[in-house]
Parts: structure tokens; sequence; C-alpha cells
């Protein structure tokens, strides 16, 4: 640990944040540290207490892509008193939003549809090593494929990394942007709702992709992805006594109850339910 730099980390946790459902090209190291990238930029990181230890040169970035800046103690203070998402934030303290790098965010999300954590992983990994690019003298790990070298695979190459149907839109995509015609830059400047209605305008995303994009690439914390663990939640426990809500009428719910940082309390929800999940034996889609 000689070797790596501190950043001062209060009301952090390195572990909880990498393993709820973010990110998946994170590689656990022995003892608990982890190696991973920021776009093209490698990184180790570990952390002791209040205190994270990172390569040398990689402390800004790192400090970026975990949020440390987030005020967590105001944006629990923000939350509704509210019993299920109260139990959820004890359980997932220092848990913060990853901000992500936008394309290697969106093409993660598009080919997670309807898929376990575990098959996400093996998927972008799988990307990775057939079509990323390695980073010297830190095997290990491989760059996430630009738009530009997936726009030149084909479909049946994209399957074999597991994609299945996924694969057709993750190649329509990747040409769109590397031909220019999506920028997904542009979004930035755009309000929330309009960039929602722009991401839901690409090839095979929706509601539920289009808010995991928005969350966790251009950090719009109040944006609510609702996918089948959400759903489940909010249905058992939002609207246990009403029987046909619809996702319209959930999305609204969420947007007014959990306020201007939605986004932590859906993630804090959705990572406490597959917790839950998995120790009882069950399976952890995302």
């Amino acid at each position: 640990m000689t070797r790596l730099s501190p950043i001062p980390a209060p009301l952090f946790d390195l572990r909880r944040t990498l393993e709820s459902g973010q990110v998946f090209h994170w590689l656990l190291e022995e003892g608990g540290g982890y190696l991973g990238l920021i776009a093209e930029l490698p990184v180790e990181v570990r952390q002791t207490g209040d205190t994270l230890w990172v390569t040398p040169g990689t402390e800004a970035a790192v400090a970026r892509y975990f949020a440390l800046d987030h005020d967590l103690e105001a944006i629990y203070a923000s939350f509704p008193g509210d019993p299920a998402l109260a139990e959820a934030t004890a359980f997932c303290l220092g848990l913060r939003l990853i901000r992500q790098p936008l394309w290697e965010c969106l093409a993660t999300f598009l080919t997670s549809s309807m898929k376990q954590v575990a098959h996400i992983r093996q998927m972008s990994l799988a990307l990775r090593q057939r079509y990323g690019r390695p980073v010297p003298g830190w095997e290990p790990l491989v760059v996430y494929p630009e738009p530009k070298r997936l726009a030149r695979a084909t479909e049946e190459g994209l399957r074999e990394c597991g994609l299945g149907f996924r694969a057709k839109n993750l190649l329509a995509l990747s040409r769109l942007v590397a031909q220019g015609a999506v920028d997904l830059e542009a979004l930035q400047a755009m309000g929330d709702a309009t960039a929602l209605a722009e991401l839901c305008r690409l090839p095979g995303v929706g509601p539920k992709i289009a808010n995991c994009a928005l969350l966790f690439a251009y950090e719009r914390v109040r944006a609510f992805p609702i996918d089948v663990w959400i759903e489940r939640v909010l249905r058992q426990i939002y609207f246990a006594r009403k029987r046909n809500v619809t996702t319209r009428q959930m999305t609204e719910f969420a947007a007014a109850h959990f306020g201007p940082f939605g986004g932590y309390a859906q993630q804090y929800l959705f990572h406490y339910a597959r917790s839950q999940k998995t120790k009882q034996g069950g399976t952890r889609k995302g």
C-alpha cells in the first residue's frame, strides 16, 4: 500500500459502491482492493476506514468518478420519512452514484436488458476482450470498445459475446454514434425530459435504459430507473393496495415521493432488494 496515494473519503463504502449493479468491469484483488478503468485510465484502489488509497496521479479522477463531492448527509436528509427507504439507506450507507463515461454506460445498460448481474458482467468483459484495447502493464484490464470499433463488428460476432438479441441494437447504436448521427455529448445541455426523449429514440433504448444513462452517465440524480427489482419494491411496499398500477403511475409517484435525489433512493432500494433476495437464494436480475 506504500506505493498508493491517499484520498480522504468520509461516508464512502468502496465495495458497496462497486458491487451495487452500477458498473461491471472492476476486478476484486486479493486483500480487498480493486483494479479497474475510469474510461481509459487504469486505477488500483483500496480503502481503509475513511481513506482511499489510489494509483498516484489518479486522485482527481477517482474522487470525481466516485462522486466524493456529493454531500450524502444532505442527500439523506432530503429523503422522505419512509420506513422502507430508511432501512435500505441504513444497509447502503456510503454507497455513491458513480460518474460513468457516456458511451460505456449507455452501451453497457443497452446490453443489460433482462439479464442477471453476473451475465451482464460476463458480456461486458467478453466485449472488452474481443473488441477492446488492452492497457500495457495493467493486464488483464481492457478499455471498453469505442463506437467505431464496434461499428465494424458483425452481429454474429457480438452474439458470440453472449449478447443474444441485444447484439442487433448495440451494432445499430454503435454505427449511429460512429457516423456522427447521434451526439451523446449534446445531451449534456438538454433538460431531463428532452434528454430522456432523445435517448428513447435510440435503437433498443426504452425508459429504463434511458434513465440508467441519465443517472449514471449524465448525473441527473433525480432520474429513477424502474427495472424488475424496483417495480417489485414499488408494488409490494408503495402500491400494496392497488393492483393495476401502471409504470407511468409508478414513475410519477417516484418523482413526487423521493424528490430531487430520487436516483440515490432508487439505487439504495435496488441494491438492498437484490442483496436480501440473494441471501434467500434468489436470482439477481438487472
